[in-house]
């Protein structure tokens, strides 16, 4: 139909390219309902429309390993954009108080992939979208320029939106009883930040020394919220609410982003809503 097929691996890259490509591109989203990126394994039918698209975007890192495997195996290469590659990356970090990782893991160099949740950097990774799409269908070039210059000024909206909060708080430390998928944004902002887990990791129950030292920063920061990530089961960040001297402090929700597929995105969702809305839950938990 002369519209270009473009597969993403998850929704941010997915939304990006929705963006840009406007109504010249067919894109799907690979992530089902119900599924968390880190556990995602493709199926046959994923494959067939990977080797079959003009675009395929994905993240890279650990839980993407599938992807070099695949795409090794194809007889003729496919145009992508992998957004780690777009982006400077960081080694996932582990701080005081935080859950260890299993000890046959603890000598691996692990890269942070949750690249999107900096502003700054959907702006590369769109860019680089924009620049793919130039490249596979030139006679359309015009437009994907122009939906992305729109699409940038959008998102640098939402980058001073975040600075303008932050510049007026004092108050900056997060407690997180969960993973951390947020490293990016922190560092853009000067944040910082204690959380049960790292970003990627892949540990699920916190010990008592790391309940109970992320309660005591809460009581000592003084702090109203503890914070944790999109999913139904929270009991750990209620586990430290209760383990703090109050007792009485709000268990809210940041959405990284990693579970949100194709029918988030036909019932509204875009990335820049969603982070208008992260930004909204760190207003109540800081401000």
């Amino acid at each position: 139909n002369g519209r270009l097929k473009i597969v993403s691996t998850i929704f941010p890259s997915y939304d990006f390219a929705r963006a840009i490509a406007g109504e010249n591109a067919d894109i799907t989203i690979l992530l089902s309902p119900g599924v968390e990126s880190h556990s995602y394994e493709p199926t046959p039918q994923d494959m067939i429309q990977i080797q079959n698209c003009d675009l395929f975007l994905y993240t890279g890192g650990e839980s993407d390993t599938w992807v070099d495997d695949l795409l090794s195996s194809l007889e003729q290469p496919i145009n992508t954009v992998k957004m780690m590659d777009c982006v400077d990356v960081y080694e996932e970090e582990i701080l005081e108080g935080m859950q260890a990782e299993d000890s046959s893991h603890a000598h691996e160099v692990e890269y942070d992939e949750h690249v999107w949740t900096s502003p700054q950097n959907a702006i590369l990774i769109s860019r680089a979208i924009e620049q793919a799409l130039c490249r596979i269908n030139p006679e359309n070039t015009e437009v994907y320029q122009k939906n992305a210059d729109s699409y940038v000024s959008e998102l640098e909206t939402l980058d001073q939106n975040f600075r303008d909060f932050f510049a007026g708080v004092s108050h900056k430390t997060m407690i997180f009883g969960d993973r951390f998928p947020f490293r990016y944004l922190v560092d853009d902002y000067g944040l910082s930040y204690y959380a049960a887990f790292a970003g990627c990791s892949a540990e699920s129950e916190a010990s008592f020394e790391t309940v109970s030292f992320l309660a005591k920063k809460v009581d000592e920061l003084g702090l109203p919220c503890v914070l944790t990530i999109e999913g139904k089961n929270h009991k750990l960040a209620e586990t430290i609410v209760q383990s703090t001297a109050g007792k009485n402090q709000k268990v809210l929700t940041m959405d990284s982003m990693q579970s949100m597929t194709s029918k988030d995105a036909a019932n509204g969702a875009t990335y820049l809503s969603v982070m208008e809305q992260n930004l909204s839950v760190l207003k109540e938990a800081l401000g």
